[in-house]
């Protein structure tokens, strides 16, 4: 009877709801939500089809549990590992910035902090140049501590390293390479969102963001609304993305996103100047632009509205 319960516990042990999730999370990544049957799952586990229903009880609730696992992993992501360029964990080099640390102002600090001026979203993201809040900040020959401090607008809230800006732009990222990495968890999200808001999984996301934005000193009136607008952003914006790259996946392995890019920006260059003035004077932009770039920028912009409507310091 001893052996018997020994074996049965290790059977559990071995064969625990996260390795379940885990087993599920590989097969959607290979087949898609259509790969993930009972049947597949018990070839994968060696088991059979009880000892899974002892863990969950359908496809819907093992959907849940993966996307809920694979989004805990992306809020888990250091910010530095997030980003794309491990700049923004530590002080600019030299020639970025020429005064020591201890003369740094305010405004230098929000120079040499934020991942999006390593990124560079705004050197490359169209609209977005002239108004991302790392380049209100960005030149102490233009915007001094002085004047910085008198500007909320510029650079009135500054950053420094491991702001809330920096985790906000953290939790946007990791959530933007989880969508782009597991193609089926952009419908998985817009399913949980819009069917399940009491399951954890928007729960665990808008309390992600949202004690960044109360960290921000955003007046609790303006913790929803702000909160729902950087989470509709970052999770829309990653979900194209991601629908784009399937799209692109589909025109044959001769159709690269280069060469699709160029075509597209081709195609709104030649249309009615009368009628599309301004998607022809950023065509060019559309060619050349970085998605990952592109979607941190629109992080910045929103957040440069939140911040420039936080009352003076």
């Amino acid at each position: 009877m001893a052996t018997r319960t020994r074996r049965s516990q290790r059977r559990t042990e071995a064969l625990s709801r996260e390795r379940i999730v885990e087993a599920a999370i590989e097969l959607l990544d290979a087949a898609g939500e259509s790969g993930l049957t009972f049947r597949a799952l018990t070839e994968r586990l060696a088991t059979g089809p009880g000892a899974i229903y002892w863990h969950v009880a359908n496809k819907g609730e093992l959907l849940g549990a993966a996307t809920d696992a694979v989004v805990a992993a992306a809020l888990a992501a250091e910010p530095a590992a997030s980003a794309k360029s491990p700049e923004p964990a530590g002080p600019a080099g030299p020639a970025e910035s020429p005064e020591a640390p201890e003369s740094a102002g305010p405004a230098e600090s929000a120079e040499t902090a934020g991942p999006a001026e390593a990124a560079g979203p705004a050197e490359s993201a169209g609209p977005a140049e002239a108004a991302g809040p790392a380049e209100a900040a960005e030149s102490p020959e233009t915007a001094g501590p002085a004047e910085s401090a008198e500007s909320p607008e510029a650079a009135g809230h500054a950053e420094s390293a491991g702001s809330p800006q920096d985790g906000i732009r953290a939790i946007a990222l990791g959530l933007f390479d989880a969508i782009e990495e597991h193609s089926w968890l952009a419908s998985q999200l817009m399913t949980q969102l819009s069917h399940s808001l009491w399951e954890t999984v928007a729960p665990r996301i808008f309390e992600s963001v949202g004690r960044q934005i109360r960290a921000l000193g955003v007046p609790e009136s303006s913790w929803f609304a702000a909160t729902s607008a950087l989470m509709h952003y970052i999770l829309g914006a990653a979900g194209q993305n991601a629908t784009n790259a399937a799209s692109a996946r589909t025109l044959g392995p001769e159709v690269d996103r280069a060469r699709f890019l160029d075509a597209a920006s081709t195609a709104w260059e030649q249309l009615d100047p009368d009628d599309y003035p301004f998607t022809r004077a950023v065509a060019g932009q559309l060619r050349g632009h970085d998605d990952r770039e592109q979607f941190l920028a629109g992080v910045d912009l929103i957040l440069s509205g939140i911040t420039a409507s936080l009352p003076a310091r």
